[in-house]
Order: structure tokens, then sequence, then C-alpha cells
């Protein structure tokens, strides 16, 4: 199977939903006027980054009766959908959240698991952790998603890998950091690091959407990515600027790839469980 993705590396404004709703309505129609199947937004797509003391106010409830968050829903009648947003729990607790959106319904929601609160990050002052990790079946077969902080942890990805996904989506608000003598920024070239390790290493279809623009002094870098389960680049590299990049990925590749190289045939989850359960004893003891 072929499908086509589309990475919605957009510049949302700071809080403002209905003009993020726009934005994001305009990029759906471009994608789906060149035949996209699945459509990224970055993280906090609907919100912007730096929400925190507005947190309850741009936060929403991820079904029908939510009046921005249900033209996203009917928005996704014929494409799939991917978009960051602030989700209020029925506990009225707010987490930073990825919803998939297909045939008019909310297939899966992922909490972010890691809240970063080291150089300018303080995100556990506004935001609940996530506590699980699980993939979900699409049309388009099984697929994960984690948010920024989850990816640069091995242990989601991982446990999405054993989990059935042959698809991880990453979406990240990520800022520019750590020039050096290249012409990428130090941060870009470890996150691409890693994308690339990660499709390799899990012999799966790593699909990444970074946000671009600016917001308190901060720049986010874009530089959105699909690598494919071979470790390589299939698309990357537009850097700052706004845009729909779209990549046609082939599902085939992953039996092309697994056959080559058996990593997951060969993997030992009974092994991990075991030795994780020693370290922690002996952590405790």
């Amino acid at each position: 199977m072929r499908i086509t993705i589309g990475l919605a590396q957009i510049y949302p404004k700071l809080a403002d939903l209905n003009y993020n709703l726009d934005k994001h309505l305009d990029f759906i129609n471009q994608a789906k006027s060149k035949d996209v199947d699945l459509v990224v937004f970055p993280e906090l797509s609907m919100t912007g980054y730096q929400v925190q003391d507005l947190v309850p106010e741009v936060s929403m409830y991820a079904d029908a009766s939510d009046p921005i968050f249900s033209q996203l829903l009917s928005a996704s009648q014929d494409i799939d959908i991917v978009v960051g947003f602030v989700h209020e729990d029925h506990r009225r607790r707010f987490y930073i959240g990825d919803a998939y959106l297909s045939g008019g319904e909310v297939v899966h929601i992922h909490h972010k698991l890691y809240l970063p609160t080291y150089a300018m990050f303080d995100e556990s002052r506004y935001f609940a952790k996530g506590n699980s990790v699980r993939a979900f079946d699409t049309r388009f077969g099984r697929i994960g998603m984690l948010i920024c902080e989850d990816f640069w942890h091995v242990s989601p990805a991982y446990l999405l890998w054993l989990d059935g996904a042959d698809m991880l989506i990453l979406n990240s608000s990520s800022p520019s950091r750590g020039l050096n003598q290249s012409e990428r920024l130090g941060g870009t070239r470890w996150v691409e690091l890693v994308n690339q390790t990660y499709g390799s290493m899990f012999t799966s279809y790593i699909v990444h959407c970074n946000r671009v623009g600016y917001e308190d002094g901060k720049n986010f870098w874009g530089g959105s990515s699909v690598v494919d389960p071979d470790g390589e680049f299939m698309t990357h590299g537009l850097y700052f600027d706004e845009a729909l990049i779209t990549q046609e990925i082939d599902l085939n590749q992953l039996h092309r790839t697994r056959a080559r190289l058996p990593l997951l045939r060969d993997e030992r989850p009974g092994l991990v469980r075991r030795e994780l359960g020693r370290i922690l004893n002996d952590n405790l003891g």
C-alpha cells in the first residue's frame, strides 16, 4: 500500500484558537487538493507553545461538544489528521495532547509523557503528565504517536514498536538551539540523528512535524521529515519556513526491510521485563 503523508509545518498564533483553526482548515484543504491521505500538524498546533497561564482558556474537550474541535472532526471525514492541542479531561486536568482523527471520529489521543523543566522549558508547571503509551489501528495499519520530549527517551518508542506500530508519528515545538560550524543548528542535527536511528533500529517509518515561527524570543526551526525503515531520509531539511511538505511512502518497504534485517523477529521482550524487574528491585533495595 502506498500513502501520501502531509507535514503541515505551520506558524500558529499564540492562544488564538480561531486563527489557528482557520490555518488548520486551510492546510487541510491544501492537503486534500494534493491527494494527501494523512496530514500531521506540530505539537500544540492549535494553541502555540508558550500558553502557560492561558492553559485553561485554550483547552478543548476532544469531542463534538467543543465548537472548535468539532470542525476538526468534520474536516477528517475524507482525510486523516493528527492535531496538537491542550486537552482537558473529565477530571479537569490539562495535558499536551495529540489527537488522531479519521472519518469524523477520534481514533486515539496521546498525552505527552515527559514534560521538560530544563533550560528554557517549564512544562510541568502547567500540564499533567501522560501515563500510557499505546499503538492504535488506522486504515493505514498500526501507528504510534509521541510528542517532542517523549521521543528523546528510547522507552516510549520501543514500547510502541513492541505494541505493533509500523509508523511512529512525532510532532514537536522544538526551538532553535546550539549554533555550530555547520549550516545547521546543533540541536537540529541531534534531532535528525535520533529520527534516523529510530527508523533503522525499529525498522519503521518515522514521521516528524516540527513548527516554525517565533514566540517570546524563541525561534522554531521546522525541518519536518520522513525517515524510511532503512533509516534513510525521504524528505527533510526545509528550515524556518511555513510549508505543506508531502511525501509518498510504500508500506511494502516494511516487508522488504524486515526480511533483510529481522530485528523485530529477534527482539526478546521477556528478557527486558526480567532484567528491568531486577534493576528496579536492586534500586529499591
